[in-house]
């Protein structure tokens, strides 16, 4: 079966639960949550984390599709805000080279704490749909989660996801030394990679520093870049499900 991708805004509405209340969302996607203690001053407080995902197939698409939830209570916001430190991920070979992937502290720990689960639900449904593609889908916090799932699971299985994020973070940090490899690996493992970010939404600029990046980073939104927008992200961080925004060139 030829893949079929939904219209852009619809995976927002979808996998943001229909936030804005438009009455499009397709399906009710019913979040599992998983809670994970972390180290140091965090653990000593008895402070814990949760992260929450979804994944199920869609006969009428032959898709695997994950979903990965927004930002939801304090403890998420002390993962986005108060670790922002790079902390060593993984190291790979790629092209021969070996490639040390390091990502935002807060959100790599939230992913090490459910890949397994992850792989083992996603290898369920590609057992059982082989010819399945998969689709991973996050908005705001989940889009970390799913930048980070899209690596893991092509390094892992060797499937190149279809990739899609709203709002979207920037989870991996490169150096002076690895940045142009870091970037043509990140460009190799989905088969497509849409990371949506309006130019106002003051998340997509987070961390905000240097070296942090996402996947294809696609911008949308037509109104010009201010200082004032920049900090109203209640509105810039919310309106993905527009389909007038994704009408830009770099779309067509």
């Amino acid at each position: 079966m030829t893949y079929s991708r939904l219209k852009f805004q619809q995976y927002f509405i979808d996998t943001s639960q229909d936030y804005n209340n438009t009455g499009k969302a397709r399906i009710k996607i019913n979040y599992r949550s998983l809670k994970y203690e972390c180290n140091g001053l965090e653990k000593l407080l008895h402070f814990s984390h949760e992260v929450n995902y979804e994944i199920h197939f869609e006969q009428d698409r032959n898709v695997i599709q994950i979903n990965f939830q927004q930002t939801n209570g304090n403890s998420d916001w002390f993962a986005n805000i108060a670790e922002f430190s790079s902390r060593y991920y993984d190291a790979i070979d790629y092209k021969g080279k070996k490639l040390k992937l390091r990502v935002h502290h807060g959100w790599g720990e939230m992913y090490r704490s459910i890949k397994n689960i992850v792989r083992e639900e996603w290898l369920y449904f590609h057992n059982n749909h082989p010819d399945a593609a998969t689709e991973i889908v996050g908005w705001s916090l989940g889009s970390g989660q799913a930048i980070l799932c899209c690596q893991d699971l092509n390094y892992n299985f060797n499937v190149k996801p279809y990739l899609y994020t709203y709002g979207s973070v920037r989870p991996f940090k490169y150096t002076i030394f690895n940045k142009r490899l870091m970037k043509d690996y990140l460009s190799s493992i989905s088969t497509e990679a849409w990371n949506f970010a309006n130019v106002n939404d003051i998340v997509t600029y987070m961390p905000p520093f240097r070296g942090f990046t996402m996947i294809n980073r696609v911008n949308v939104g037509k109104d010009k870049i201010t200082l004032k927008r920049l900090f109203d992200p209640y509105h810039y961080h919310t309106i993905y499900d527009r389909e007038e925004l994704y009408d830009i060139p770099q779309i067509k």
